[in-house]
């Protein structure tokens, strides 16, 4: 069981805390992209990102929707947004360390999705 800090005092989290807190997570880290938004940027934080480079890269989000979640994701001070002085405007997207807290769950996520791949592969020969 999860752990809660309940002034001062740490103690098991009830069935029902725990799945509020499974709630809260879905509902800031839920949905087709975000986490893949965040992984991207986990694993580019060495360079510059803009919006038209995460359109190009993460394959069949439209330029709606990465929007829309950048905002999500910035409302939640999982990514930065920080707007360059170019002509044109130029828009950077980086992860924030508090976003970086998000790491192992994807790391959780892309190994069971590879060893979930290699099961149903291996059930269909």
């Amino acid at each position: 069981m999860a752990k809660i800090n309940d002034n001062g005092v740490l103690r098991e989290a009830n069935c029902s805390e725990e799945l509020m807190a499974m709630r809260d997570s879905l509902d800031v880290l839920g949905g087709k992209w975000k986490l893949m938004i965040l992984r991207f940027l986990t694993n580019r934080t060495h360079q510059v990102i803009h919006f038209k480079k995460m359109q190009r890269e993460i394959d069949g989000i439209s330029a709606k929707m990465l929007s829309k979640e950048l905002k999500e994701l910035e409302t939640n001070l999982l990514i930065t947004r920080t707007e360059q002085d170019t002509k044109p405007a130029t828009v950077i997207y980086a992860i924030t360390e508090y976003g970086k807290s998000v790491l192992p769950v994807t790391e959780t996520l892309v190994n069971w999705g590879l060893a979930h791949r290699e099961k149903i592969i291996e059930s269909l020969k």
